[in-house]
């Protein structure tokens, strides 16, 4: 080999190998911010993916009945027997509908002191079964563990900086895979057990983060719309930009139910007319707020009391309490007769008029997208004021249905929830080899990044795609920020080897 060749081979070597260690540095400081997260996400999602497994063996007495030949009780019948069984100042607002001939009938109620509690009811005999708080309830606390760690806002910021980060982590650990040398693609995507020590757990790894990568890229792509800072941003561009929420989701319709022989003022005007709300006097202040709670004026879908509601329509106004005029509404069960009739059966939620110009608010939030529904009832003609469907969305509103069903584990059934479980253990498979390659190489009172190269390279590519991921998602970018002054001002000195 001729002297030239042998010193292109060497400094290309070292351009490849500086470059490397910038990539490692960065993924080391990613998976040092994410992998903590990523365990409590990896345990959280699985679980709430087999969710409709897991609630019977958990409150079996409350959600499992014996099936019987004998006809189930009416809607209005359950309701009644509902309200005798809690407290008189306690308010029903949801009443999810199922079918299901061995499953209970559940209302959900609000009482007093404003906390969600839900009764269950034997739907052939009636008989009071039990009830759970909707907030206390093991899933519930799963999902908010999983969305904000139980921590309110702060814990949902530090959830979506830890999907944001994950992106970078991904995108490095790519690129500290590829090959850089001729090697076959057994080598490359097999885990080589003959390895020993931290060369063997560096191979592991390596291996494992390859094959997860592209699901570990859907679930944080899935999941980041339904972040509480980002997501509401994104969403709210994408219904400017008509690619989220129906055009126009309430065209020349009243947002509330026309009392009989009562004119409403404002119906088929603008959103800012049909939302007007009429002040209380003092000494009906805190009643009215109480009787509200569900249809204020600037409410939207999201604040309804529903389990989860189809993302398209989570920014649609809900409709606002503007009379107190007395009147009889429909019954509930003439309003479930009425969805049936549409096209909707089983498996969805009803959210209860709670004042006198309230409406019915239907949700359909079923396994496959397209047979997504919301539907807005009049409480007194029971008339369609708006039904909005999978073909009214958006087109990134579709594709965020089509996410959101695959995330959850719920669009191919069973097999759905495999594979979610298999990537999100994975990924928590990852965090746990990460820590151990870290604790086998951590030098003694030292961090333990890996050091930084004396003449790093451009890498204009790598910079430019953090610059945009930083614009793209303004959270993360202030983090990129601090954690590359961080690294220039405290952690300069922290190096350890290959």
């Amino acid at each position: 080999m001729s002297t030239i060749t042998a010193q292109r081979m060497t400094s290309a070597m070292g351009a490849a190998s500086a470059g490397y260690r910038t990539l490692w540095r960065w993924h080391f400081y990613a998976g040092l911010f994410v992998m903590p997260f990523l365990v409590v996400l990896a345990i959280t999602g699985t679980l709430y993916c087999f969710q409709p497994q897991i609630e019977p063996l958990l409150y079996p007495h409350r959600l499992i009945v014996e099936p019987q030949a004998a006809p189930r009780l009416t809607e209005d019948a359950l309701l009644a027997k509902a309200r005798a069984a809690m407290p008189a100042d306690a308010a029903a607002v949801t009443a999810p509908i199922a079918s299901a001939p061995d499953r209970s009938t559940e209302f959900v109620f609000r009482l007093a002191n404003g906390e969600k509690q839900s009764v269950y009811l034997n739907p052939y005999s009636g008989e009071v079964l039990g009830t759970l708080s909707v907030e206390r309830r093991f899933m519930q606390v799963d999902r908010m563990l999983h969305r904000k760690l139980l921590l309110g806002k702060p814990g949902e910021l530090l959830m979506e900086l830890a999907a944001c980060w994950t992106l970078v982590m991904i995108g490095t650990g790519i690129a500290l895979w590829w090959p850089r040398e001729k090697t076959t693609a057994r080598a490359a995507l097999l885990p080589r057990f003959a390895l020993k020590g931290r060369a063997l757990w560096k191979n592991l790894h390596a291996v494992m983060g390859i094959w997860l990568a592209l699901g570990a890229l859907a679930f944080v792509l899935s999941g980041l719309p339904w972040t509480g800072s980002w997501g509401k941003q994104f969403k709210a561009l994408a219904t400017a930009a008509h690619l989220g929420a129906p055009p126009g989701s309430w065209g020349g319709l009243p947002l509330r139910s026309a009392l009989p022989g009562v004119h409403t003022a404002g119906q088929g005007g603008t959103a800012q007319a049909r939302t007007a709300h009429k002040a209380p006097n003092a000494h009906d202040e805190h009643s009215a707020h109480e009787a509200n709670m569900d249809s204020m004026p600037g409410m939207v879908m999201d604040d309804l009391p529903l389990p989860i509601t189809p993302w398209a329509v989570g920014n649609t106004p809900v409709p606002a309490s503007a009379d107190t005029h007395a009147a009889q509404a429909l019954p509930l069960g003439r309003i479930v007769a009425l969805v049936a009739s549409l096209g909707v059966s089983s498996g969805y939620d009803i959210v209860l008029p709670t004042t006198a110009t309230g409406v019915y608010t239907v949700s359909y939030f079923p396994a496959d997208p397209k047979q997504e529904r919301t539907l807005y009832l009049d409480q007194y003609s029971g008339a369609v004021l708006k039904d909005i469907r999978y073909g009214d969305y958006g087109a990134v509103s579709k594709a965020v249905s089509y996410g959101t069903s695959l995330h959850m584990g719920r669009y191919f059934g069973l097999a759905n929830q495999l594979v979610c479980a298999v990537i999100s253990l994975g990924l928590a498979g990852m965090a746990v080899t990460g820590c151990v390659m870290w604790w086998k190489r951590r030098p003694q009172r030292s961090l333990g990044a890996p050091s930084r190269e004396r003449a790093a390279p451009p890498m204009r590519g790598w910079k430019t795609g953090l610059v945009l991921l930083g614009i793209v998602f303004p959270l993360m970018g202030a983090t990129l920020l601090a954690v590359w002054i961080a690294d220039r001002a405290i952690f300069a000195r922290a190096s350890h080897p290959a």
